[in-house]
């Protein structure tokens, strides 16, 4: 896979995506929203590939968000904005595979939308993350409002929205809007073990697990979304890791799992 504003790196079958304009501290600007685009896009119809870690380049900065110099040149892009959203992820809700977050430094604005719309997110302890997108007239409109609601609650993520504050690697971890928090030279190193422990499982499983939770944003009525995942176990059912999940446990053995 090869892109000018990001790096797309194979490990077995996990994705290392890096984005990569660290002279701007890996904001985003509409060429690059479509290359990560593309880059999810492949990362969704390749079979061998089950977990992606997306970082970003230098050690400052995961992203700090849209970038608006870039919008204020005037330059066109190559071609429209895609509608997968704020780096390819804020609205789509068809990819069925994790994505782990390493924020490895500030996440700001979309920055901090990117990470929330990934599936799990390690910091690092220099990590900083703050929607301070009303300090310049905006609000977080690529799903930070939706989603920080969600991890934390309404009440915190208001606080947090309304004044625009910045908050620690720490912070975030007690709110809820982190899962781990590591050493700063330890963290691609934690997310690549995270990713491989995600290898171990059912893809197809977990590919059925995030179905269903994409669904969620589609609806709100529990029982609803019970019905839905009767459906889609039974999907389950039909895939050659269903069946060897089942004859592994009986015999005693460790899995084999195809991703079908």
């Amino acid at each position: 896979m090869s892109y000018e504003f990001i790096t797309a790196e194979k490990k077995g079958h996990i994705l290392l995506v890096t984005m990569n304009r660290p002279e701007v501290y890996n904001a985003v600007h509409v060429d690059m929203h479509n290359e990560m685009s593309d880059c999810w896009d492949d990362f969704a119809a390749d079979r061998d590939l089950w977990v992606a870690v997306l970082t970003g380049a230098g050690d400052k900065a995961f992203s700090a968000g849209n970038d608006l110099k870039a919008t204020a040149s005037g330059v066109l892009p190559k071609r429209p904005m895609t509608p997968k959203g704020f780096a390819g992820l804020s609205s789509r809700f068809d990819l069925e595979k994790p994505i782990i977050a390493a924020v490895n430094g500030f996440a700001m604005g979309g920055g901090f939308e990117t990470a929330l719309s990934c599936d799990i997110i390690l910091a690092s302890e220099n990590a900083k993350f703050a929607l301070p997108e009303v300090k310049v007239g905006f609000f977080a409109a690529a799903s930070g409002v939706q989603r920080l609601t969600r991890y934390i609650g309404r009440l915190a993520a208001q606080e947090m929205m309304y004044t625009g504050r910045t908050i620690d690697a720490h912070e975030a971890l007690k709110l809820g809007c982190v899962n781990e928090v590591h050493p700063n030279d330890q963290l691609m190193e934690r997310a690549i073990k995270k990713a491989e422990q995600l290898c171990t499982v059912s893809p197809s499983a977990v590919k059925a697990t995030k179905r269903v939770m994409n669904d969620l944003y589609k609806r709100d009525g529990f029982a609803e979304s019970i019905a839905y995942s009767r459906e889609v176990i039974e999907d389950l059912r039909k895939t050659e890791d269903f069946k060897e999940g089942v004859q592994a446990f009986v015999e005693k053995r460790a899995p084999q799992w195809v991703n079908k």
